[in-house]
């Protein structure tokens, strides 16, 4: 288990902060990349506030960081010797950086444009076919791990078995009458 952020007001039981929420003031809430979406998921990018600095911070308490960080954030920051440093040092990366790197898509001014915009995202993707989100969810996690041409087969089998179901139908049908995906009634999962 990660050690909490100085400040964090929760109960080390129901602390949400992990290895990745270092607030900039500790009188702040800390409001980390995984209150919204997570990093290092399948989860689409991130949005943080300012006042975060997400890190690996294992190695300052003598451990190797082991929930994934250090086979998932190469792969989603792109730069190798980034990553080493972040992992070696424990060095703090302000949310302008961590956008910058694309470890997360946007930065918010404060706690309540975040959430905000964190639940104008999930509006969007809760307005989606359930069916068409979840394949797409497991088609991402499987091609983050998996070379280009067997992530192709693997959604194409996919997207075969999909075809059974009616929110192709009510897609398209609302497509060709100009109508936003908000107003089609999409099965339940």
């Amino acid at each position: 288990m990660s050690p909490r952020s100085p400040g964090c007001p929760q109960s080390p039981l129901s602390c949400l902060c992990g290895s990745l929420c270092v607030p900039k003031d500790p009188s702040d809430i800390p409001v980390t990349p995984r209150v919204t979406l997570g990093p290092l998921s399948p989860s689409p990018r991130p949005r943080v506030s300012p006042h975060v600095s997400p890190r690996p911070q294992e190695v300052d308490i003598g451990l190797a960081a082991d929930v994934g960080t250090l086979q998932r954030l190469p792969k989603i920051v792109g730069s190798q010797s980034l990553v080493n440093e972040l992992a070696f040092t424990a060095r703090k990366m302000m949310a302008p950086e961590a956008q910058s790197c694309g470890l997360v898509s946007r930065v918010f001014p404060d706690k309540a444009a975040l959430l905000r915009g964190a639940l104008a995202v999930a509006a969007a993707v809760a307005a989606r076919s359930p069916v068409a989100v979840q394949g797409t969810k497991v088609n991402l996690v499987y091609a983050r791990d998996h070379p280009v041409p067997e992530g192709l087969r693997y959604v194409a089998t996919w997207n075969m078995a999909m075809l059974q179901t009616e929110d192709i139908l009510k897609s398209v049908q609302a497509a060709l009458e100009k109508r936003d995906p908000e107003s089609v009634p999409f099965a339940k999962l």
